[in-house]
């Protein structure tokens, strides 16, 4: 086990400067990539009428172009998110309302991709002090994470409850797991199992956990599903 001195450790201004460069270095990037973004657009859309081998072959090239831009313009996004959490404006809410206000809000997406939403929320809960804008991206998030993992289809389930004095929320889908090997992984940044992802979505989330106080972890069996569990203080 290794054990870190304070000198390892970043102090808040140095915390607030490092928030700051990261931001500017995304701002930074995302304007050179928009521009070639959008000439890129406007070349697509020169060829596209031509029938020609050669314009076809070229505007395959800058379809591929184009899509890896966009990758990069989605990492961005995530980035900043990541990295820019901002201040957060808590208020007591009640997370069963909450969490069902969401589902109705992912039900049609879920529904497209034939995942069936299911829901076990605690009608009796204490309130808890929630950023709404930031838990629902952390929800979003989640969910997305288990879209992404259940590409044939599945079900993806959603608990409330107490435990403890604490107010508990668990999403758990029937994808196909994560190897012991890898689960302690999930939440480092840039870490991926997918083909294409950033690699910031889980510890996004986690960013945002912790900062409501929370704690998140993740339990999994290969070959039958995910399971994330929220735990966060009760408002009282």
């Amino acid at each position: 086990m290794s054990t870190s001195s304070p000198n390892d450790q970043l102090t808040s201004a140095e915390a607030v400067e490092l928030v700051a460069l990261a931001g500017g270095l995304a701002h930074e990037i995302r304007n050179p990539l928009s521009t070639i973004s959008m000439n890129i657009q406007l070349l697509v859309e020169e060829l596209e009428p031509s029938a020609t081998p050669r314009d076809q072959r070229m505007l395959a090239r800058l379809l591929t172009v184009q899509k890896e831009c966009l990758t990069l313009e989605e990492t961005l996004s995530e980035f900043t998110q990541f990295v820019r959490l901002g201040h957060l404006e808590q208020e007591p809410r009640d997370l069963s309302e909450l969490v069902r206000r969401f589902l109705n809000f992912i039900g049609p997406e879920a529904k497209a991709k034939n995942i069936e939403i299911a829901s076990y929320l605690s009608s009796d809960l204490p309130s808890v002090l929630i950023d709404e804008r930031l838990f629902r991206q952390a929800l979003l998030n989640l969910a997305r994470n288990a879209f992404q993992a259940m590409e044939r289809g599945g079900r993806l389930e959603f608990q409330t409850y107490q435990k403890d004095g604490a107010v508990v929320l668990t999403v758990m889908d029937t994808g196909p797991g994560v190897s012991d090997k890898l689960l302690p992984r999930l939440f480092e940044p840039f870490f991926t199992t997918k083909v294409s992802g950033s690699g910031l979505g889980l510890p996004t989330v986690k960013r945002i956990i912790e900062a409501h106080n929370g704690v998140i972890h993740c339990e999994s069996t290969p070959g039958k599903g995910t399971r994330f569990v929220i735990t966060l203080p009760s408002s009282h």
